[in-house]
């Protein structure tokens, strides 16, 4: 089993105090020049590196940044964390990254050990699962540095970076009803979540500023998000089997909008012949898809970048900060061949 070298053991292997290797170690001006060389070269060859743990309990501070998210390969996610270690990294910090599932018993199990790492803060995006926020409150009220992002817990008063969802919504929906559909049906992830809710309200918005009636049979929430298998598949089924089924279809998550594609293929819909579709997505590849796929694109990266700038400005102010800090991006709305219709599909 590997055993890392210790100051001990170079004490030991040089016959000199632990306390004269810790100060060669350290560069201390007490120490001789030849004792550091010593030291030193002894110290490259069995290739010791400090512990980190010992460190973090001597200075109180571990450099490091944990990260809650539901999913790696969610296409925002992968770009947030990006950003992320980008600013991070460049600012000595290394980043613990843990994954949800969308499962609030694992958020409340990855957000356990990264305390137990000594983490000095937490960059949180919620799971699709969590309605109960009271370990975060009880965090917060303690004052340790805390900043949610995208997806944020709205009862309480921290720091967080968020996206416009209804902007972003509206302007989706307003851009299909632009194209001449009426019957727009909504795919979303779960309610529990705000940024859920904020995208349904931009989409009610549209239709209403467009006298278009909201029918309830129109919209399907998805509460895993997508990721528990068959659930986009049965939400497009029941759309896609209504007497009168709907002529296009806006998602509001990145793994529901990505997954619609190839089961609306599989259930024999031509896009956007049969059904239009746009959603929310990171995608890299949705301009590759056939056809290709209209988008809101939020600035994933971007997100990362100011969420981890405000934790880090928290972590490291002299004086406890007390008033939240909140920042809100706009989406950017992509207009491809999905969303645009045939010209037989509608007078």
């Amino acid at each position: 089993m590997f055993k890392p070298y210790t100051i001990k053991d170079i004490a030991k292997a040089l016959g000199l105090s632990t306390s004269t290797v810790s100060r060669a170690l350290n560069g201390s001006y007490e120490i001789g020049t030849e004792t550091k060389k010593l030291v030193l070269e002894y110290a490259e060859k069995v290739n010791y590196r400090p512990n980190p743990i010992a460190l973090s309990l001597k200075e109180q501070r571990s450099r490091s940044i944990g990260v809650v998210v539901c999913e790696v390969a969610n296409n925002y996610f992968s770009q947030a964390i990006n950003g992320i270690e980008s600013i991070a990294y460049s600012s000595g910090y290394h980043v613990i990254i843990t994954q949800t599932h969308e499962s609030a018993a694992r958020e409340a199990a990855n957000v356990q050990h990264l305390l137990s790492r000594h983490v000095d803060g937490l960059l949180i995006a919620l799971s699709a699962e969590t309605t109960d926020t009271s370990e975060f409150k009880f965090l917060h009220s303690k004052g340790f540095p805390m900043v949610f992002f995208d997806r944020i817990a709205e009862n309480i008063d921290t720091h967080k970076v968020t996206v416009d969802n209804f902007k972003g919504a509206f302007e989706a929906t307003e851009q299909l009803i632009n194209a001449r559909y009426t019957k727009i049906a909504n795919l979303a992830s779960t309610p529990n979540l705000l940024n859920t809710r904020e995208r349904f309200d931009g989409y009610k918005a549209a239709l209403l500023k467009h006298n278009i009636q909201i029918l309830p049979e129109y919209v399907k929430y998805c509460h895993h998000g997508g990721m528990v298998a068959g659930e986009v598949e049965n939400a497009l089924q029941e759309l896609m089997s209504l007497p009168d089924r709907p002529q296009a279809i806006i998602s509001t998550n990145d793994r529901l909008t990505t997954g619609c594609i190839p089961i609306l293929k599989k259930m024999g819909y031509r896009i956007p012949e049969d059904v239009a579709l746009t959603g929310f997505t990171n995608s890299e590849v949705a301009e590759s898809f056939a056809p290709p796929l209209t988008v809101i694109r939020q600035p994933a990266f971007t997100m990362g970048q100011m969420a981890t700038e405000m934790l880090i400005n928290v972590i490291e102010s002299k004086y406890p900060v007390y008033e939240a800090m909140s920042t809100q991006v706009s989406t950017e709305l992509i207009v491809r061949q999905s969303s645009i219709p045939s010209k037989s599909f509608l007078p």
